[in-house]
């Protein structure tokens, strides 16, 4: 049996047909861009659920450095306070040795002031008063220097004994004054801004037997 001749439009209906079929190039494509479409989601899953290596070793090193970053912090704080209780510590010493650097000049200035005031007590009415006074006021420059200086005298006649700044030479009954009281001062003890130099050597009274 003879094909039939094909007229024009069979001619166009069968070009359409063959134009609505796909082609093996656009259904791979298609392919292609459905399984990255599915690979990103899948990976924006993972990173959501912590499942993705990088992001969990990208977290790890930003909760490092943040650690490094804090023990960094402390170390600069412990090293300020450091630095700051030396510099007042060197304050301090410095101080200290301001205050008592005169000690040791004291200690051998004291014997001087000792003789000057036994002079005084010791002279008798023979004594001119042009000698008196020539005495006590070389003790009244002695003593203004001394004080000038931070140096104070103590004379605890009369007071409770105190084993701090006083010396005692001897325990003597008393009956008129409190037991461990200072009855006599057998030389004055100094301080030098406070700190004992030398005890006040006394004769402390106690409770008659």
């Amino acid at each position: 049996m003879a094909k039939e001749p094909q007229t024009p439009l069979d001619d166009e209906l069968a070009r359409r047909e063959e134009e609505a079929e796909p082609q093996p190039m656009e259904d791979e494509l298609e392919g292609e861009a459905i399984e990255a479409s599915d690979e990103a989601e899948a990976l924006a899953e993972q990173a959501e659920a912590g499942d993705n290596p990088e992001a969990e070793m990208l977290a790890a090193q930003v909760a490092e450095l943040e650690e490094s970053l804090a023990e960094a912090k402390d170390q600069m704080l412990r090293t300020a306070a450091e630095a700051q209780n030396v510099r007042r510590r060197a304050e301090q010493e410095a101080e200290k040795a301001r205050k008592f650097a005169l000690e040791r000049f004291v200690k051998e200035l004291l014997p001087v002031v000792d003789s000057l005031e036994k002079a005084l007590e010791a002279m008798g009415e023979d004594a001119s008063e042009a000698h008196r006074e020539g005495v006590a006021m070389t003790l009244k420059m002695q003593h203004d220097v001394l004080g000038k200086f931070g140096v104070e005298a103590v004379d605890p006649q009369g007071e409770p004994f105190d084993p701090q700044y006083h010396e005692a030479m001897a325990m003597v009954p008393n009956p008129e004054l409190e037991p461990n009281s200072v009855m006599e001062v057998m030389q004055k003890g100094y301080v030098l801004n406070g700190r004992l130099v030398r005890p006040a050597m006394v004769v402390v009274s106690q409770a008659a037997s």
